[in-house]
């Protein structure tokens, strides 16, 4: 980070709120969906081949979200093509990925040393090589929805931030996550590494798929109270679109890495659509009507939640990655649950999870690939329960995942103070395909 954020100006003190009123009195792209269209166009383009983490297509689109903020006026807090950051990967080298953060500062004297944090997505699954009759080709991962809707869409929300930044008492901290499906790398690395005061971010939203409002406009919240509320009062005010606050998470993405420090949350999305992890999931599947719409009521809530009391964060028993009562976490035991006389999980997931895993020939066939979060209880007899999926990527590979961990063989039980008790444990189960080798 090469700037102090507490060293940010002070604005204009308005008092006053503000409700932003799209123009749609011309038949043409009003000036929110032509930006949007162009942020997708690039962002989703195959020049930047699917984004990968780690990739130049990630750097490149990372550049472009750093000028695009620059140029709307935001205070960028990383160089031209982000913050970078290292991660270690199984080959034992390092990939460099980055974060784009920018700040737009409040204005009230004691507020404006609060943060409300708004980010979204910036990688996706890159690309894959394969034959077809001894050809070589090559499938890209454009992701247009997964997510260049949401980084569209936080790019079009911190301009109008921007211009209404006189009427902000808290600061806006916009950031684009990269390595987010490298299980939240980017956010993790901005709250632990990057970000000088994490204990002063008030909130965080999360922006991701936004682009496909005909399936529904979602808000999670891991059960907050302060943010139902919140969602409540916005939703009674004259919106052009409203969410449903729903109680199990569409998808997994970042808000889980600031959940997990306690940090109140909520999360935005049209949830799934058909061309989730797909090489079709291309620009001409977004509806930019209902983007515009779903951007105009994300202007008005956090407006709201900039203003507003503080959240209070509260934890939610029922939460995915949260253990229930009488269930121990697995790295908390005396000694730890065994697989075949191992308590390593990685022993568990080489001798029987892979050796029996079955990789659905309907997703081979559409290239969807990912790593699906599961997590279980091991009861005080080692039976394998309570089996579900915490971070989802297909339902075909969701599925799958459950079927063979809900097969294990026993486990020996874990002990906690002399007796055994049940444990909860959770991994990630991959699903890779192969790339071709080029002749």
């Amino acid at each position: 980070m090469k700037r102090i954020l507490s060293g940010l100006l002070l604005l204009l003190p308005l008092l006053a709120s503000a409700q932003y009123v799209p123009s749609y009195g011309s038949l043409e792209d009003s000036e929110a969906v032509a930006a949007m269209k162009e942020h997708v166009g690039y962002l989703a383009s195959a020049a930047r081949e699917g984004r990968k983490a780690g990739s130049e297509g990630e750097r490149e689109a990372a550049a472009y979200v750093a000028e695009t903020l620059a140029s709307y006026g935001l205070d960028l807090l990383c160089d031209g093509d982000g913050d970078p950051f290292g991660l270690k990967q199984e080959s034992g080298d390092t990939l460099t990925s980055h974060n784009v953060i920018a700040c737009i500062p409040g204005y009230d004297r004691v507020l404006r040393e609060e943060y409300i944090v708004i980010g979204a997505r910036l990688d996706n699954l890159g690309t894959i090589g394969y034959q077809v009759n001894g050809e070589n080709r090559t499938r890209i991962y454009n992701g247009a929805n997964g997510n260049a809707s949401g980084l569209a869409v936080l790019l079009e929300l911190a301009r109008m931030l921007s211009r209404s930044s006189v009427l902000l008492k808290r600061s806006v901290v916009i950031a684009a996550f990269g390595s987010s499906l490298e299980s939240g790398a980017g956010a993790w690395y901005f709250l632990h590494r990057s970000f000088p005061q994490p204990e002063r971010i008030a909130a965080m939203i999360n922006l991701d798929m936004l682009g496909t409002g005909s399936n529904g406009f979602y808000a999670f919240t891991s059960s907050n109270p302060d943010l139902n509320n919140l969602l409540e009062r916005v939703n009674a005010t004259l919106q052009p679109v409203l969410p449903q606050t729903v109680a199990l998470e569409p998808v997994g993405s970042d808000h889980r890495i600031f959940y997990d420090a306690e940090i109140p949350s909520v999360f935005f999305t049209t949830g799934r659509y058909p061309e989730y992890n797909t090489d079709r999931d291309t620009p001409d599947i977004l509806e930019y009507d209902g983007m515009e719409r779903e951007l105009e009521y994300l202007y008005n809530f956090t407006m709201a939640l900039v203003n507003g009391i503080k959240p209070e964060f509260r934890r939610d028993p029922s939460a995915a990655g949260e253990t229930m009562a009488g269930v121990v976490s697995f790295f908390d035991c005396d000694v730890r649950p065994s697989f075949f006389r191992s308590d390593d999980p990685a022993n568990f997931m080489e001798r029987w999870v892979y050796a029996y895993l079955r990789y659905p020939q309907s997703a081979v066939d559409e290239g969807v690939q990912g790593r699906v979060l599961v997590d279980f209880v091991i009861d005080e007899k080692g039976k394998v329960g309570q089996v579900k999926v915490a971070k989802s990527v297909d339902p075909r590979l969701d599925a799958e995942a459950v079927r063979v961990i809900s097969a294990s063989p026993d486990w020996k039980p874990g002990i906690l103070h002399g007796k055994k008790v049940k444990t909860a444990l959770s991994v990630y189960v991959e699903f890779r395909l192969e790339r071709k080798k080029k002749k």
